[in-house]
Formats: structure tokens, C-alpha cells, sequence
């Protein structure tokens, strides 16, 4: 039924760190078509995060099968694909995974850390490559399997990202997009090439990397193999995509300077759009999907993360209540009760180390105000307090950093559908933001890179712009907004400094 179907849809694949979402979207960012595959994780050890790199195909290739059966390959122009960053995993020439992959919530590499810190500085490391030294880049765990699997690096024909992995079982080339390399933290960000010195510097050949193009950019066609395996025609192209974050600020629309996202997923990602290249450590900076643009970030490892491992270890059991509500709707019914600053009880949510502003590996959670009078409930609000507090903290530190005020957020992910959270949120930051017509922005970022790169629209910001949306605003409260603004000011602002020595002292005494 489907011999006479033009191509006029293009299909946004989100290839996250718990699951491969593929959605086929028309020239208006209407979703025709979507599956998602869950895709599972394992700890060796405590504080390590790997997955098996031929999940990820075979995820894809499930959840592009799906699509196609639905709406028919011949309607589809392009497809895109945007990754969990940092992660990466070495293979050999045949492109056959010589070992786990290594996520990019795995912290197995402090010690790296702090020697690249001690070798390189942390101020030249964030100017070459936008990124200081952290567990989060792909570097400093490179430099962990030389010391623990050097036999590997010797192996490793390539060391690529999932999208590099991806492509090359779509098309067969060793290619991948500057947007989706760049998280790696071995990028040359004013070259736009991978970071030569640096990696001669510590011992790894730059002939191990791919081939680096612009995202948006055709990188080739489906091969008739990857067609049997995915459902695509052969041929199909295949474009150059971002990494998750930076397809989502595409997703939103984040465009121009002045604009913000606020991504509360896995990890809670914020980023603004600058139209060049700055380097502070108020942010992480990554190739925006835009040409010649950049994206500002601030990043914290526990977003959905953290309120999903508090409800599972403490939230109530509505099942054997028999409650036709999940356990997360029975907290948030209760902590909307609560007022600002959840009855004297603060948190700082550092579950995973922290990026920017601190760029400390040995930092942890802060909680204080702890007294008996607190329930779950306390703890579920003051979770999503600690989270907003964290995002107004950063992005201040962007303005900063690109002298540019910032009053446009526009918030997406899985915990945007949280009225409860969207409100405090703009009572925190005192500014109005809104709800992506979208959760799955990051799917639709994708999708817009290859709706242009189609031919649809003259570029990336005009797909963008013709693409995106927004529903709900929601705007700053009174008394809500002043009772933040103090809270923030006078205790969240000065609360870590003034116990980050401490923090790191017990996690060096008791790291596992």
C-alpha cells in the first residue's frame, strides 16, 4: 500500500542512555510515527556504567523496523540520528566492539582526572576543548583502559561515540558529526578538528578517531545490508547528527543568543545559544547543531536520574495500595502541599560528581535541615528544589560568562510533565518559561537536521523555526518567587562552597 508514497516524512532517532527512540516527523514537527526500545545497563563495580555497543543497533534497528512497517520506507527523505554524549566504546576495523562500552555516568576514572588536571591544568583543557577535566568526558577514561586494558588500546582500530557506531553500521564509513564528537573532550573546539597535540600528548593516535563533518551534513546512503536489517530503503541518507543535548536545544528551537532550554531528563541539561566560541568554566561548550553556532551548558548528572532512584528506594509501594496513580503522582500530590523550602530541608543534588561551576569528581549530595518533622514527601520537594536551585545557579553563570541576559527557557523531557516542577521553576529562576510542544525534543532536533539537509527548508533554523512549539507557560508566583529568591541568595549560592572541602575529604576516605 505504500508503492506510490512520496518521501515526506524524515525520521529523529534518540539514541539515549536507557532506551532508542526513532519518530518520524512531517515538514510541520508532527510525530506520524514512533517506537521506543529499552536498552539495558550494567555495573561491574560500584560507580562503573557499560552497555554492550550492539544493543544500540540492535535497538535501532528494532525501532526503525517498527516506523517503516507503519508508515512505509518511501516516504521517508532522511534520517538522523542524535547520542548519549561522552559515551564510547573501541572496535575493531570490522567495527566488531573489542569490550563494553563505557557510559558517561561511570566515574571508574578520578584518577585520570585529577593527573590530566595536574599535567595539563584545567584552564587549558577548557580552552582547547570547551571542557575541563571530568569522568564525564571520554578522555580521562581512555586514559584508564591505557593503564588497566592497554592490550585493548592497542587493539582499537576507532574509538567512536554511538553515533560514529551507528553510522558506520548504516553506511560503512568512519564517520561522525563535530556536534556529536565534541563531548568527548579531545575536540580542538576553534578548529572544529580533534585536539592533535593533546592526544599525541597522552599517547593516543588521532588515526583511532573518525573522520569529523558538520552536523547537517550528508554523511552517505544506507548500504542494502543495514536496509534488510532496519526496514530503510537502501540509499536513504544518512545525516550528520548532535549529541543529545544539543539536538534538544534544536528540538526547542534554541536558536539565536538569548535563548535557553532547560532539559529535565537522565541528566538535567540547560543550555544558551552563543554565536561564538567561549570557553569559561561557569559552562561546558559544545558545537551547536547550528553552523558556527555554539551551546553554553550546565549539566548535572541527576535529573529524572535522582527523582526515579528516590522513589524507588523510598517512595511508596502503589501498587499494593491498589492506587490507580504511580508512585511519583502520589509524592508530587503530597509535596504540592508543601511550601517553598520543603519545611527547613535543602538539597543539593551532586548524585554524580559536578561539571560546571565546581568541575569537582569528588564532590556528593548535600542535604541539611534534616529534622523529624520531614516526611517523603519533604524529600520528593526538595529533590525538585535542589534540581531548580542547580539550573538558576548555572545559567547565571552563562549569562555571565557570554554577557548576554538570558529570558527566554522553554523546558522539555520527561520531567517537564510535571506541573509541580515546571511552576517551581519559574518561581526559582523569576522568569516565565514554557513546555515544548514536545517531550521528545531531542527526537525532533534530530529529525529538523534532516528535514533541512532534505531539502525542506533552506537550514537548520528554519526547519527549527517551522518544526517547534510550545504549550503551557507558566509564569513567577507570588509569595513563592521572593521566598526562592531568599532561599537561593542567602543559603543555595554559598552552601557547597562552604563545604566542598569536607565533601571531597569524605569521599577520598571512603570512595568505593
Amino acid at each position: 500500500m505504500f508503492v506510490n508514497a512520496q518521501p515526506d516524512l524524515v525520521i529523529g532517532v534518540d539514541s539515549s542512555t536507557t532506551a532508542c527512540k526513532a519518530i518520524a516527523w512531517d515538514s510541520a514537527g508532527q510525530a506520524a510515527a514512533e517506537c521506543r526500545v529499552n536498552i539495558s545497563m550494567t555495573s561491574p563495580h560500584p560507580n562503573w556504567h557499560e552497555q554492550r555497543a550492539e544493543d544500540w543497533w540492535d535497538a535501532l534497528c528494532a525501532a526503525l523496523q517498527n516506523v517503516t512497517a507503519r508508515v512505509g520506507a518511501r516516504r521517508i527523505a532522511a534520517l538522523c540520528i542524535a547520542n548519549q554524549r561522552e559515551t564510547f566504546v573501541p572496535v575493531d576495523a570490522a567495527g566488531r566492539p573489542l569490550r563494553n562500552a563505557i557510559l558517561w555516568l561511570d566515574e571508574r576514572s578520578r584518577a585520570e582526572v585529577e593527573a590530566l588536571g595536574q599535567r595539563f591544568g584545567h584552564d587549558y583543557l577548557h580552552d582547547l576543548t570547551g571542557k575541563g577535566p571530568s569522568t564525564t568526558q571520554g578522555l580521562s577514561k581512555m586514559l584508564w583502559l591505557q593503564a588497566h586494558e592497554p592490550d585493548i588500546v592497542r587493539r582499537t582500530h576507532k574509538f567512536v561515540e554511538p553515533h560514529a557506531y551507528l553510522v558506520h553500521h548504516l553506511t560503512g564509513r568512519w564517520t561522525t558529526s563535530a556536534a556529536c564528537a565534541d563531548p568527548m573532550g579531545v575536540v580542538d573546539m576553534r578548529r572544529g578538528a580533534w585536539a592533535a597535540e593533546l592526544l599525541q600528548a597522552v599517547q593516543l593516535d588521532v588515526e583511532q578517531f573518525c573522520e569529523i563533518v558538520p552536523p547537517g551534513t550528508v554523511i552517505g546512503g544506507v548500504t542494502p545490508e543495514a536496509a534488510g536489517q532496519t526496514g530503510l530503503r537502501a540509499g536513504t541518507p544518512v545525516i550528520a547528527g548532535a549529541g543529545d543535548g544539543q539536538a534538544a536545544g534544536l528540538g526547542a528551537n534554541i536558536t539565536m543568543p538569548g535563548r535557553a532550554y532547560l532539559n529535565l531528563g537522565t541528566a538535567m541539561v540547560s543550555g544558551a545559544y552563543a554565536d561564538h566560541y567561549v570557553a569559561d568554566r561557569a559552562a561546558r561548550s559544545h558545537f551547536a547543531p547550528i553552523p558556527g553556532g555554539f551551546l553554553l551548558e550546565e549539566v548535572l548528572n541527576a535529573g529524572t536520574f535522582l527523582v526515579s532512584w528516590f522513589v524507588e528506594n523510598f517512595g511508596p509501594d502503589a501498587r499494593s495500595l491498589r492506587l490507580p496513580v504511580s508512585a511519583e503522582e502520589v509524592l508530587e500530590l503530597a509535596a504540592a502541599k508543601l511550601p517553598p523550602g520543603s519545611h527547613g530541608l535543602m538539597l543539593v543534588p551532586y548524585w554524580k560528581a559536578v561539571l560546571p561551576p565546581y568541575w569537582d569528581a569528588k564532590a556528593a549530595g548535600v542535604m541539611i535541615g534534616w529534622t523529624g518533622a520531614h516526611r517523603k514527601e519533604h524529600f520528593y520537594r526538595a529533590i525538585l528544589e535542589g534540581i531548580a536551585f542547580e539550573h538558576r545557579l548555572g545559567m547565571e553563570g552563562i549569562s555571565r560568562a557570554t554577557s548576554t541576559p538570558i529570558d527566554h527557557y522553554i523546558l522539555m523531557g520527561g520531567g517537564s510533565r510535571s506541573d509541580l516542577w515546571c511552576q517551581m521553576i519559574a518561581d526559582v529562576t523569576g522568569m516565565s518559561v514554557a513546555r515544548a510542544s514536545t517531550t521528545e525534543a531531542t527526537a525532533l532536533g534530530a529529525g529538523i537536521l534532516a528535514a533541512a539537509a532534505a531539502g525542506w527548508y533552506p537550514g537548520a533554523r528554519a526547519a527549527a523555526a517551522a518544526m517547534t512549539g510550545t504549550e503551557r507557560a507558566f509564569t513567577p508566583e507570588e509569595p513563592a518567587r521572593h521566598s526562592y529568591d531568599r532561599l537561593y541568595t542567602e543559603v543555595y549560592r554559598g552552601l557547597f562552597p562552604a563545604v566542598q572541602a569536607h565533601v571531597a575529604r569524605l569521599t577520598e576516605l571512603t570512595d568505593l
